[in-house]
């Protein structure tokens, strides 16, 4: 009865959402105010249906209801309650079922906070949304429903990917579609802006709470998901450049070049053309992800769908949305004003570099991508695009904009003076040679790129605080002055310069870690000691464990420093029966902003044991980074003049920019 439930209210969630796509369309056209308010209760409506789904699917794998296909090929009744639950999102029909549900959210969060949008803005947006919610509503009632019955209901499940069986799934699945599926919205204002030709700086401001949003979540989802992998995989590597990790990536990248955008088309009316086509391009990356992860296309751990029938569904798609997105953007983009100049030095001007680096890097890494699967599909040949092409291609681009950034905040708008920016930047200029010595010497010139990258970091993460003294009269002004101007600062402000803070903090991470690290394989018995720099790890032996639905052999090794005992670390490797399959629990200890790894091998009759053992300095830094970065999306995020809403524009202003003929 359950899963007939949740079934049944899917298809009432398509039934609303073919609604909600015509009748706001309908309502504006005709001004029909009735019809376009039906847009927000559809919507509302059309999320608590997918929401009754989700929840019957939930129960399905709580209950261990092996008549359920998905369950059946997904869970096992011993194990934990949150991997129970996890595992609905564990596969691929269940996670598309989540993709829907977030989709629904965010159509609803629009009807249910938008009250300040323009009617027919408003109606637009909806439809648009509700456009995408049915083809993928769609998608899963005929390709991939997750309520299929068995004939018979086995008496146990065959157990989810041992890989999976990890808190990581309860958390980056999740974090990482709220930052995928919520650029939904900014595709969905900008294709309801062509629409109605309504392209002004309060579309820019209603628009950048939810990218900034979706922004947010995918910042913390990659960087969990790197996490996740590092800690997993047992070869202590936290980002591999693998097609999966960069269809998240490349988003990212589009999105925060369109949260930079935004601002300049918010503050003086310009880049119109190309915010628009930053948040067709944004939600269109996050769409090619889809269809890499869906697909079958890619062999990875993050690929769930092998049948041909759902590519090519997802193609189909791909090619609606994309295709007819662009379509759309050509035909109505050239006869869109592109209001206010600004000279190239100036805080817009700063924005546009940034724009062109983030895009140029996006670029890049979606070339490498897409490049094999392309060449393969059309010629046979298989060639495979490794870190040195990403390495080489996008650190360079990533490292340009870095040395840069700091130069943005402190610009005027409209027109800006670089010589006085480079003269207030001179201390944090200076920070930044310091930084370059020191390390030079610490590590006694073994690389000239990472000190470099070093002084980078600390150049950015002192340019930041420059622009906060600046602006807060610091060491200039009476102390009470400092507190009033700093108190008086909007929020955004403090978010753009910790967010600023926080990326230099990832790559401080980057660099110790894959410059500075060490690594030893060998192999020990029992009572042997081995020393990494400057810890000694003896192996005190091996113990069985049983775990609810796994065997576990399980190695204990007790860490000194300076003959003192600081831990014992226990990695293990875990044998799962009902799939057959081993995998690898490295055990970690974090000392300050580094890391001891240490993971197993094959064992062997004598009781020796193969091990893999780092030392990663740092690299804490990557992830503290990514939180810092997402704290100042939420300073912004909860600036007055973003939750306000924008203010309605003038009749005459209005007319200026809406859609006119070329002339």
């Amino acid at each position: 009865m359950i899963p007939e439930l949740g079934h049944y209210a899917l298809v009432l969630a398509l039934a609303l959402g073919l609604i909600q796509s015509i009748a706001p369309i309908v309502g504006a056209a005709t001004r029909d105010a009735g019809l376009m308010r039906l847009a927000s209760s559809t919507a509302v409506m059309q999320f608590l249906f997918v929401a009754l789904s989700f929840a019957a699917l939930t129960v399905c794998y709580v209950t261990s209801d092996f008549s359920v296909l998905n369950v059946f090929e997904n869970s096992h009744s011993m194990m934990p309650l949150i991997y129970k639950m996890s595992s609905v999102w564990g596969n691929h029909e269940g996670s598309m079922l989540l993709w829907v549900l977030i989709l629904a959210l965010f159509g609803a969060l629009v009807a249910l906070f938008g009250a300040n949008l323009p009617a027919t803005l408003k109606a637009h947006v909806l439809a648009v949304q509700s456009w995408i919610a049915c083809a993928f509503y769609l998608f899963i009632l005929l390709t991939s429903n997750p309520f299929v019955r068995t004939a018979e209901a086995p008496f146990e499940g065959r157990d989810l990917n041992p890989i999976l069986q990890d808190p990581g799934l309860a958390i980056h699945p999740p974090l990482l579609y709220i930052g995928y599926v919520g650029f939904s919205i900014a595709f969905s204002f900008a294709i309801a802006a062509l629409i109605e030709g309504r392209i002004d700086a309060a579309w820019a401001r209603w628009v950048r709470p939810w990218t900034l949003g979706a922004w947010m979540f995918l910042t913390l989802g990659i960087a969990m998901g790197s996490y996740w992998a590092y800690y997993t995989l047992g070869w202590g590597g936290f980002w591999f450049w693998d097609p999966v990790e960069n269809a998240s990536f490349m988003p990212w990248l589009s999105g925060t070049a369109l949260l930079h955008s935004a601002v300049v088309m918010e503050k003086r009316n310009s880049l119109k053309i190309w915010t628009i086509l930053l948040a067709i391009l944004t939600f269109s990356l996050s769409l090619i992800g889809t269809f890499l992860v869906r697909s079958g296309v890619l062999t990875s751990v993050h690929s769930f769908a092998s049948d041909p029938t759902r590519g090519v569904f997802i193609l189909l798609i791909l090619v609606l949305f994309i295709g007819g997105s662009l379509a759309l953007f050509a035909w109505r983009g050239p006869i869109l004003k592109q209001g206010g100049l600004f000279a190239p030095i100036s805080r817009e001007g700063a924005l546009v570099f940034n724009n062109l680096f983030l895009t140029t890097a996006c670029l890049t890494v979606f070339v490498g991508t897409l490049y094999p699967l392309a060449l393969e599909g059309l010629t046979g040949a298989k060639i495979s695009v490794g870190a040195p092409f990403f390495n080489m291609t996008f650190g360079p681009l990533f490292v340009a904009l870095m040395c840069v950034m700091p130069f943005g905040p402190l610009l005027a708008w409209k027109r800006g003076d670089l010589y006085g920016v480079a003269q207030r930047l001179m201390a944090a200029f200076g920070i930044g040679l310091v930084a370059i010595a020191v390390t030079f010497a610490i590590e006694g010139g073994q690389s000239v790129l990472a000190p470099f990258g070093v002084g980078v970091a600390f150049f950015v993460m002192a340019g930041a605080l420059v622009d906060l003294v600046e602006r807060t009269a610091l060491f200039r002004a009476p102390l009470a002055t400092v507190r009033t101007r700093a108190m008086g600062l909007p929020r955004s402000v403090w978010g753009t310069a910790v967010a600023h803070f926080g990326i230099a903090v990832t790559l401080l991470g980057i660099i110790g870690a894959a410059t500075w690290g060490t690594e030893r394989i060998l192999t020990l018995k029992p009572t042997q000691s081995v020393t990494l720099s400057g810890y000694e790890f003896t192996f005190d032996g091996l113990t069985q464990q049983a775990g609810p639905n796994y065997q576990a052999q399980v190695a204990k090794f007790s860490v000194r420093r300076d003959g003192a005992l600081i831990a014992v670390m226990e990695p293990s490797k875990r044998a799962f029966a009902a799939r057959s399959m081993t995998t690898n629990e490295a055990a970690l200890l974090t000392r300050g902003s580094g890391q001891l790894y240490l993971s197993l091998g094959d064992s062997e009759p004598s009781g020796a044991i193969a091990i893999r053992l780092y030392y990663k300095p740092l690299v804490m830094l990557i992830w503290l980074g990514a939180i810092i970065m997402m704290l100042g999306g939420g300073l912004s995020l909860s600036d007055r003049r973003l939750r306000v809403g924008a203010p309605k524009p003038a009749t005459k202003s209005a007319a200026k920019n809406t859609l006119q003929p070329a002339e």
